[in-house]
């Protein structure tokens, strides 16, 4: 796949978090985007790219961001 087409698809994924109108939706699109960004990283790696560790960072985020229960 396209990495810009997974960077596009990453943003969607934090635009949707952000106006989630729940919490499960919102834990939903962050999970989707860490494994989006996971995804970017690992393809990253691959090309060697000094950017690979910030998305692999990313892919590490929290699926309950704060104000959300567990």
């Amino acid at each position: 796949m396209d990495l810009n087409q997974l960077y596009f698809d990453h943003q969607l994924m934090l635009i949707r978090a952000d106006r989630a109108p729940s919490c499960a939706s919102r834990n939903a699109s962050r999970i989707d985007a860490s494994l989006l960004a996971a995804r970017i990283g690992t393809m990253q790696r691959g090309l060697k790219a000094a950017a690979a560790l910030s998305w692999e960072g990313l892919a590490a985020v929290p699926a309950h961001p704060q104000g959300c229960p567990a």
